[in-house]
């Protein structure tokens, strides 16, 4: 993938609080929505990870939000990951929200690993997953995990 894995956002009535501006969780809804089509264009499917019996599990999940967002707006999602263990174990992504004319609205990191999902510990995920992960886009910071 070249550059960051974009998503243009549809909003809701429902996604509008009483202030008449998007509503502070939809930010964290609409990021994990991108995150998984992400994973998804790379090859990483909810089937896939049924199979391969592993699940993405967060571990820090924060939103900074910069600029009010309206029922009406044109919005876009910049998705890259930020960071990865050497193993793949151990991820790091994060979201820029803008509207169409650029205006940065948010930023949303998240932090989180690969549980087996039949012995619920972490681990490093089958190597196709962690080729997949190294297909996805990088920020330009990005950084190894220690």
């Amino acid at each position: 993938m070249e550059g960051p894995f974009r998503s243009k956002v549809h909003l809701r009535w429902a996604d509008i609080d009483a202030n008449f501006h998007l509503r502070h969780s939809v930010y964290y809804d609409l990021c994990a929505q991108q995150r998984m089509e992400a994973m998804e264009r790379v090859g990483i499917t909810m089937a896939t990870m049924k199979e391969l019996h592993i699940g993405p599990v967060i571990f820090r999940e924060e939103c900074r939000f910069r600029r009010e967002i309206h029922l009406h707006d044109e919005v876009h999602i910049d998705l890259a990951v930020q960071g990865l263990s050497h193993d793949h174990g151990r991820f790091a992504f994060r979201h820029r929200i803008a509207k169409a004319d650029g205006t940065h609205c948010a930023t949303l990191a998240v932090e989180g690993a690969w549980i087996d999902t039949k012995v619920r510990k972490l681990c490093a995920p089958p190597p196709m997953t962690s080729d997949a992960l190294d297909h996805m886009p990088r920020t330009e910071d990005f950084a190894w995990i220690e």
